[in-house]
């Protein structure tokens, strides 16, 4: 289907629209409306899961990664999750009832920096189809209306989803145009989505380095910037060896697929020798692979070199790089050079060491005891997440509900003129 080149500007304006009756609906208003969105997901779960059954044998008859395929899968389950998602995202406190700052100057005036809504978010994401649920019910609980554009990979699920949600918005009061999606696949709708400044108010991309890089090059709007996710799981000298193994095993293969997996394990040359032969006899269990440096092959040869790219490999898969190094400087040193800024995490029962490498890394998330794939907006409390984000401006990390709002002064005098 070719493009419909008003499509997007008459979608932008009904946008702006709802975005203006959102942000003046009480927050009761937006939690029944979130609530109906869930119940809607629910009572069309086999609905939704059949149309995912046709955008699976598309992939499949593809040849996808296996990965891939479970980003793109859904189940009953992972559609229950997305209800509760949305359940959980309403019993959340309203973003926009917050006063962030409260001064008064010499003069008597009273100044207040209050939470604001964006107003019309654009979001393009991959693969994964239940992004359009959360990213709907952040963006509606912040007071915003959002554009979807889902991966063509996701086309009928992602469809599917939006018929939902919008039904339960509608059912509760709320605008059908708060949550909208183009009507084909076209990749002319991302370029129409980034080059609509005045029109969309923020632009934030969800994917590989191929979309974020694109995006970043082509937006004439502001971005919100999610990039790759080369996480790091850094074994040290003083780390507990069980729970090293347990870590380690579910930082990269509890979902490979996700941006939080650990792509990379670097282990302290002193527990080397004990320790990285259980950790790849219970990665290897789990039907792991690995790419690894000469250090670690010396303690287990049959690994398979890496070669000089695998280290800035965003693997999204059943692999793992492996390095060893001389303590937490050297790991530090790994990190910075070949890391993504996403989530980087230590293992280890020495306090010292650990604010040594929490401190030494630039990492939107820093781990210390604990599995990378609790970067997670979910697992933070948030309710959900519409992304990651590893850029320095406006928010980093999960991006939740405070995250997608800005902010606006209140000034209140008593009649003062500037002399």
């Amino acid at each position: 289907m070719r493009i419909d080149p008003d499509w997007l500007r008459q979608a932008a304006e009904a946008a702006r629209r709802a975005s203006a009756l959102v942000a003046r609906m009480p927050e009761a208003a937006r939690n029944d409306a979130l609530r109906a969105a869930a119940a809607t997901l629910r009572a069309r779960s086999a609905v939704i899961v059949a149309e995912n059954v046709r955008d699976l044998a598309a992939f499949d008859s593809a040849g996808g990664s296996a990965a891939f395929r479970d980003r793109l899968a859904l189940t009953p389950a992972r559609v229950e999750a997305m209800a509760r998602g949305l359940d959980d995202i309403a019993a959340l406190p309203d973003p926009l009832a917050r006063t962030l700052a409260d001064w008064t100057r010499p003069n008597g005036l009273r100044i207040r920096r209050v939470a604001q809504p964006v107003g019309v978010i654009g979001m393009i994401y991959e693969s994964r189809p239940n992004v359009g649920a959360d990213a709907a019910g952040l963006c509606l609980k912040a007071g915003s209306a959002v554009i979807l554009r889902g991966g063509s990979d996701s086309f009928h699920s992602a469809a599917a989803i939006h018929a939902a949600v919008t039904a339960g918005l509608v059912a509760a009061g709320a605008p059908a145009e708060a949550v909208q999606v183009p009507p084909a696949t076209d990749r002319a709708y991302v370029a129409a989505m980034l080059g609509a400044a005045g029109l969309i108010d923020l632009i934030i991309p969800r994917g590989g380095k191929g979309l974020v890089q694109r995006v970043l090059a082509e937006a004439r709007v502001p971005v919100l910037a999610h990039a790759e996710g080369l996480c790091h799981t850094y074994v040290h000298a003083a780390a507990d060896p069980e729970m090293a193994r347990r870590i380690v095993a579910n930082a990269k293969m509890r979902r490979t697929g996700i941006c939080g997996a650990t792509e990379t394990l670097l282990i302290d040359a002193t527990v080397a020798p004990s320790l990285l032969p259980l950790l790849v006899a219970d990665l290897r269990a789990l039907g792991c692979e690995f790419r690894a440096d000469d250090r670690a092959r010396a303690i287990v040869p049959e690994l398979t070199a890496a070669t000089g790219a695998d280290f800035d490999t965003e693997w999204l898969e059943s692999v793992l790089s492996v390095a060893v190094v001389d303590g937490v400087d050297e790991a530090i040193a790994h990190v910075r050079l070949h890391g993504s800024e996403h989530t980087d995490a230590i293992v280890t029962e020495d306090a010292t060491a650990a604010r040594r490498f929490i401190d030494g890394i630039d990492s939107a998330v820093a781990m210390w005891n604990a599995s990378t794939q609790f970067c997670d907006g979910g697992e933070f409390g948030f309710g959900a997440e519409i992304g990651i984000a590893t850029g320095r401006i406006h928010a980093r990390g999960p991006v939740g509900l405070e995250q997608l709002t800005t902010f606006r002064y209140v000034v209140t005098g008593t009649g003062q003129v500037r002399p």
